[in-house]
């Protein structure tokens, strides 16, 4: 029998805009998408107005269910779930078309309440960011949700009528009308936008993922990865203003949205900056994971959904691509014992951040040597990791290139040195450095380097070597403990005991 947290897992989402099919590696703390593919059918598309689900979307929606069965059988999925949302719970043939659907996938269809929607959303907030803080929006083609989220709790959601085909359906088409449509129902929503304050506000949904992709290339911005974007929220106002009055054809890189959610644009962007006046949060955060992702971390045990999924994650690529992955876990140790003789404290945010670097140290070494650098960084900056920042990413990325390149700070990126900010991009510096001593001893090997330790001692960086493994001091292995002390200011030497 297959074991129920390695066998494949997939969702379907009924959405009032899309419908979804993802499929995942299995039930883990930081599952990884086999397969992804959705259809834009607009089921929610005049619900508002017309009280029913127009029967071209129904049709659509069908042929892509009929379609995501037959994939499903194709990957040997050993669990689906089936969720639909506002649009078939809005509209009088919402049960007809649902018992339709059933038959079409041959699976139950979970219809989720406003209430569940949003609670489903802050979980796969929770699943994805490290120690979030603040209120997540949800907006789908029928419905905005807001809930409170703080660490692990959850608050009470709320509800609207504010997704993009109903604000554009109740508006008749205009976002100046969208606009006072959004206030008058944000009202209602006083409890959740009273404690945004100067926290931060997770925007989840398709239509804000895709403001977010215009809005990196209007800012030049070095990652295309949406998860973890964050943008202040005085930005986001004057691009929000500028979508709102521009013809979407027009906006730079509108190309890759689809067709389909141009005209949604505006009304994403009309409801977004009456949040942000509202509100008045500290930050907009892009969230990639909402009910889907949330959905799958109630699943797990209390245990794994405790577990970090930024080592998670750190730790498989170590298991796939590294020489020996017990010296990924082995360096987390040994870099430990380093940290604690330098003077100024490492927050727990660093010390998780360094510990990913050190699983992800070795994933290049199959490329060739003139490439390592750069591959480790392209790979490590645009991996499918949740539970950390767009800063952080870059910390990471700049690790393990300098690894590879050395550390000297002209060698990087301005755009990602000016990411990772001054703090984190010279403690980037000082992990490439330390990594830089680490390999040379232990030729990337499980076992050595207990007995190699690195340490402050009498103001110099001293690398002690066992009497038997003498051979390997030499002036190449100095210079890299020389290099590694000139991060910090620091003489460096080899003992032999």
């Amino acid at each position: 029998m297959t074991d129920s947290t390695t066998a494949p897992v997939a969702i379907i989402d009924i959405g009032s805009n899309s419908v979804r099919l993802v499929a995942y590696d299995g039930l883990q703390r930081a599952p990884t998408p086999l397969y992804n593919e959705k259809v834009l059918c607009g089921l929610g598309r005049s619900v508002l107005s017309t009280g029913r689900l127009n029967e071209d979307s129904v049709q659509r929606a069908l042929t892509a269910l009929r379609r995501f069965r037959v994939l499903c059988d194709t990957m040997r999925i050993g669990r689906i779930f089936v969720l639909a949302t506002a649009a078939a719970r809005d509209a009088a043939n919402g049960p007809a078309f649902l018992e339709a659907a059933q038959a079409a996938l041959g699976q139950e269809i979970q219809l989720l309440s406003g209430r569940r929607e949003a609670e489903l959303s802050a979980l796969g907030v929770v699943s994805g960011f490290y120690a979030p803080d603040g209120v997540v929006g949800d907006l789908g083609g029928g419905s905005l949700e807001l809930v409170d989220v703080h660490g692990v709790t959850v608050g009470q959601g709320v509800t609207m009528p504010l997704g993009g085909l109903a604000l554009q359906d109740l508006s008749e088409n205009s976002p100046k009308k969208a606009r006072k449509i959004a206030r008058d129902h944000l009202k209602k929503a006083e409890p959740q936008l009273d404690t945004l304050r100067g926290r931060t506000f997770y925007a989840v949904g398709g239509t804000w993922r895709a403001l977010a992709r215009l809005h990196q290339a209007a800012r030049g911005y070095p990652l295309h990865v949406m998860h973890g974007y964050t943008v202040e929220p005085s930005d986001e106002l004057s691009f929000l203003e500028m979508v709102e009055t521009t013809d979407a054809a027009t906006l730079q890189e509108v190309e890759t949205i689809s067709e389909a959610r141009r005209p949604l644009l505006a009304y994403g962007a009309v409801v977004l900056e009456e949040i942000i006046r509202l509100g008045r949060p500290r930050e907009i955060a892009i969230s990639a994971g909402g009910v889907r992702e949330g959905l799958l971390f109630e699943q797990l045990d209390r245990d794994t959904r405790a577990l970090d999924p930024l080592i998670v994650s750190a730790q498989e690529l170590n298991e796939q691509r590294a020489r020996s992955p017990g010296h990924g876990e082995e360096l987390r140790a040994w870099t430990d014992r380093f940290i604690e003789t330098l003077d100024g404290p490492e927050t727990a945010g660093e010390r998780r951040l360094r510990h990913a670097a050190c699983l992800l140290s070795d994933i290049g070494w199959r490329a060739h040597p003139d490439y390592r650098g750069e591959q480790s960084l392209n790979v490590i900056a645009n991996a499918a990791f949740t539970g950390i920042d767009h800063p952080g990413r870059a910390y990471l990325a700049l690790s393990g290139y300098f690894r590879h390149e050395g550390v000297a700070p002209e060698k990087a990126s301005p755009m990602l040195r000016g990411l990772a900010g001054s703090r984190l991009f010279d403690r980037a510096r000082l992990i490439g450095a330390l990594l830089r001593v680490a390999f040379p001893v232990s030729a990337g090997m499980a076992g050595p380097l207990a007995r190699m330790p690195v340490a402050v001692e009498d103001g110099k960086v001293v690398l002690r070597l066992p009497r038997e493994w003498e051979a390997l001091n030499g002036e190449r292995l100095l210079n890299r403990v020389r290099g590694l002390g000139r991060v910090i200011g620091l003489d460096g030497r080899i003992d032999v005991a």
